[in-house]
C-alpha cells in the first residue's frame, strides 16, 4: 500500500518524509484555511519541500467544467512536477475529470462516498479515487466496507485507477483499509506517528540497552 500525507503543514511533512516511506502529499479546502494560508502559496511551499518527484494532490473550488479546467490549469502551473488535481464527483466533476484525462491531467477523483460513486469516477478516467472513510462510517454507514466494495468492483470489470482512502481518525482504520485492498492511504501528520507505536516495541528496546549496551563496545 503506498502511503501519502494529508496534511498542509510543511514543517509537519519534512519531517514526516525524512521518516517516512512516502508516496505524496494530498491537500484540500478544508485543511489548507486551517493552516491560514493562501492556497497557491500553500502547496509551492509543499512542493519546495518534497520535490519534483513526489505526487502532490490538490483540489480545485470550482464548480463547472470549464472552471474547474482553467483552476486545474493554474494549479498545475503553480505546483509542477507529479501533479494530480482533485475533483469532487458531481455531474460537472466527472465531465470535468474526462476533459483534464485529454489535457494530460493526473486526476484524483475526491468526496467519494459510494463505490457507485467510484465506478463512474474510474470509468471517466480518474487515476485516483479517494472515498471518506471515517466521514462514511459518521453517517452510519461502513467507511471500510465501501473502500472494499470499490476495489472489488475495479478488480472485477479491470479498471487500472487506483483507490486512495482518506479520512482517518484512528490507526485501526488505516491497517482496515488495508487489509481489503486499498492501493493507497492518506493520512494525517499526527496520525502518521501512531502507526508505529507499540508500548511493547518501546519496552523490548529498552531491553535490548539494558542487557546488551556492555556487549557492544567497539575495540579497533
Amino acid at each position: 500500500m503506498l502511503y501519502l500525507i494529508d496534511d498542509a503543514n510543511v514543517e509537519s511533512i519534512k519531517t514526516i518524509t525524512q521518516y517516512f516511506p512516502i508516496h505524496g502529499v494530498t491537500t484540500n479546502p478544508s485543511i489548507i484555511a486551517a493552516n491560514g494560508e493562501n492556497v497557491y502559496k500553500k502547496i509551492k511551499a509543499i512542493r519546495d519541500v518534497i520535490g519534483p518527484d513526489l505526487e502532490l494532490h490538490a483540489q480545485v473550488l470550482e464548480s463547472t467544467c470549464d472552471e474547474i479546467v482553467k483552476e486545474a490549469i493554474r494549479l498545475r502551473d503553480t505546483v509542477g512536477g507529479n501533479f494530480f488535481v482533485k475533483v469532487p464527483v458531481t455531474g460537472e466533476g466527472l465531465k470535468s475529470i474526462s476533459v483534464l484525462k485529454e489535457l494530460g491531467f493526473n486526476v484524483t477523483a475526491t468526496a467519494i462516498f459510494t463505490a457507485q460513486q467510484a465506478l463512474l469516477a474510474s470509468t471517466a478516467g480518474a487515476d485516483y479515487v479517494a472515498p471518506y472513510v471515517n466521514r462514511i462510517d459518521n453517517f452510519s454507514s461502513d467507511g471500510i466496507g465501501v473502500v472494499g466494495d470499490i476495489v472489488n468492483l475495479f478488480e472485477m470489470y479491470d479498471k487500472d485507477t487506483k483507490v486512495l482512502a482518506a479520512s482517518f481518525k484512528n490507526t485501526q482504520q488505516v491497517y482496515n483499509v488495508a487489509m481489503v485492498g486499498s492501493h493507497a492511504a492518506t493520512i494525517s501528520c499526527d496520525l502518521f506517528e501512531q502507526l508505529i507505536y507499540h508500548p511493547l516495541t518501546t519496552s523490548a528496546i529498552m531491553e535490548f540497552e539494558e542487557k546488551g549496551a556492555e556487549y557492544y563496545t567497539y575495540e579497533k
